[in-house]
């Protein structure tokens, strides 16, 4: 499967209705983003199971500003509508693929579990 673009409008159902997601927030006057494009889109070939996504800072800079975004480029994975990891810079494809196998195994009870504990210590 090849990159699919992402907007304000299909940004929240994509992560919802998708078991893994990767995004790669970008824009085309970055020179990082450039060189990280084509590992992103050999990834996306690599595992039609995982749905990828490219968001447009330039295009989408309401969708990049509501998450966080303040360097690209960044990526960021959820898994089950959980945001599991975000991080600036370009990976390099053997990290890319460690990446993703460390989502793979992610114990997602576990995961949500310990968002419970720590929703339930904030609100004490």
């Amino acid at each position: 499967m090849s990159t699919v673009a992402l907007t304000e409008e299909t940004f929240v159902s994509t992560i919802q209705d998708n078991s893994i997601v990767l995004i790669d927030f970008w824009a085309e006057w970055c020179g990082p983003c450039r060189m990280f494009g084509p590992v992103f889109e050999k990834a996306s070939n690599a595992h039609p199971d995982i749905v990828f996504g490219k968001v447009d800072t330039e295009a989408e800079q309401n969708l990049a500003g509501a998450m966080g975004i303040t360097s690209i480029p960044t990526l960021m994975a959820f898994r089950d509508g959980i945001g599991i990891y975000a991080q600036p810079g370009a990976m390099q494809s053997a990290s890319l693929e460690r990446l993703i196998e460390a989502i793979r195994d992610l114990d997602m009870d576990e995961v949500r579990a310990q968002i419970e504990q720590e929703q339930a210590a904030s609100a004490k």
